[in-house]
């Protein structure tokens, strides 16, 4: 089977975005975030919401994407102690060794936190609750904070593997049928009113907590786009069909993301409800056309093996993991220096490129590191060299390689 490359390129360019966006809260005007600079701009507000609407349930459609060809040739109980240990050991390394400098400094920041950040381990490792409002998760007395996707994930993917024998029986191959055989104005509309659905039912009833028990609207959106990514999989007359409408798609999000941010600018808080559904229509109707944009120009200019893809495709999961907690230890730092409002973010964006860079460059030789950052354990120099090998990538498509598959988030 011919490897992905533009799965994999998605997927690196997917977490690229991810980091370049948590830089840029630092900086947004009126968006809550662990850390705010004083340089705040209400204008990045625009590029943001552009961003926001769609840019995890494109991670999740990827995820989705993963399992369908991680689950050619392997068992599902293999796949499901596979995935736990990939997701799980990471998320807990994560949560107990990475994540706690960005309570610290946001409880320091708040006031509610007293300097010192070994006292504070002390405190933060009996997990009780903290003042209220010292950090983000303060009443659990701990947090994952970005690394909550891998919680959303492993569970989705549990579900999905609970699922997946009523997915295989005679009506979910005739849904996946429907899905697959979907063309034109179909492909670019319907796949969005379970999505609009959700929204004008749950989101006024769950607020997006990031809790994993209570946020069941973003639980029915992301597992749905998650499914949706399983069931697009490997079909390659939908994928013919998403590059045909690519042009389209394109300007269907273009267009319909101005017109939805006129609405959302001009438009009063209070509004009857008939026309708040009509903008949560709207909404996600934008989000669907630009993940069907973003996979039908991702197929046709990223399907090929660029030089750096092997090396990204490897770097995703570390950086992920990582980046948070460096553009916040970073910006804890130089805020109160006063660098100036191009000198400052210059230097957290910066910062936390060359802190993965050095820090990736560090974990991937390190045996007893790889699997606490997500990557799969470093094989011999011998199994490295010689002939070239079949080997399962990230994404599952089984390419010929001289190196071991790179690791994988998604």
């Amino acid at each position: 089977m011919q490897r992905r490359y533009d799965i994999d390129a998605l997927r690196a360019l997917a977490f690229v975005l991810l980091i370049l966006y948590h830089c840029a809260m630092l900086y947004v005007a009126d968006w809550g975030w662990h850390l705010k600079s004083s340089h705040l701009s209400e204008p990045l507000q625009i590029p943001m919401l552009f961003v926001n609407r769609w840019r995890m349930d494109l991670i999740f459609l990827i995820s989705g994407l993963s399992v369908h060809f991680l689950l050619r040739g392997t068992s599902l109980g293999r796949f499901v102690v596979q995935r736990s240990w990939r997701l799980l050991l990471p998320l807990t390394f994560g949560c107990l060794v990475i994540v706690p400098i960005q309570p610290y400094a946001q409880g320091v920041a708040n006031g509610l936190v007293e300097p010192g950040f070994v006292d504070f381990l002390l405190r933060y490792y009996q997990f009780q609750p903290w003042p209220k409002g010292a950090f983000d998760g303060w009443e659990y007395g701990f947090t994952w904070n970005h690394l909550w996707y891998l919680a959303y994930l492993w569970v989705y993917t549990i579900v999905f593997a609970a699922l997946l024998p009523l997915f295989r029986n005679g009506l979910g191959r005739r849904l996946l049928a429907l899905f697959t055989g979907l063309r034109g104005w179909k492909l670019l509309i319907l796949p969005a009113l379970p999505l609009a659905a959700y929204t004008m039912t749950l989101a006024p009833l769950f607020d997006e907590t990031g809790d994993l028990i209570h946020d069941w609207y973003r639980h029915a959106m992301y597992f749905t786009v998650f499914l949706y990514g399983y069931w697009i999989g490997n079909d390659a007359g939908l994928w013919a069909e998403l590059t045909r409408l690519r042009k389209w798609s394109l300007s269907l999000a273009l267009g319909l993301f101005g017109f939805y941010l006129s609405l959302v600018l001009l438009i009063p808080e209070e509004i009857p409800d008939w026309l708040q559904n009509s903008v949560w229509l709207l909404r996600n109707l934008y989000v669907w056309f630009a993940l069907t944009a973003i996979l039908g120009w991702g197929h046709a200019l990223l399907n090929r093996p660029f030089r750096w893809l092997p090396w990204a495709t490897e770097a995703v999961y570390p950086w992920y993991v990582l980046h948070q907690s460096l553009i916040v230890l970073i910006a804890y730092w130089i805020l109160p220096l006063h660098f100036g409002p191009i000198g400052e973010p210059a230097i957290v964006l910066c910062g936390t490129v060359a802190g993965c860079f050095v820090l990736h460059e560090i974990i991937r030789r390190l045996p007893l590191l790889r699997p606490v950052f997500g990557l799969k354990g470093k094989r011999s120099g011998t199994a490295r060299g010689g002939a070239e090998r079949a080997a399962t990538d990230a994404a599952g498509a089984v390419v010929v390689v001289t190196r071991p598959a790179a690791a994988d988030i998604a």
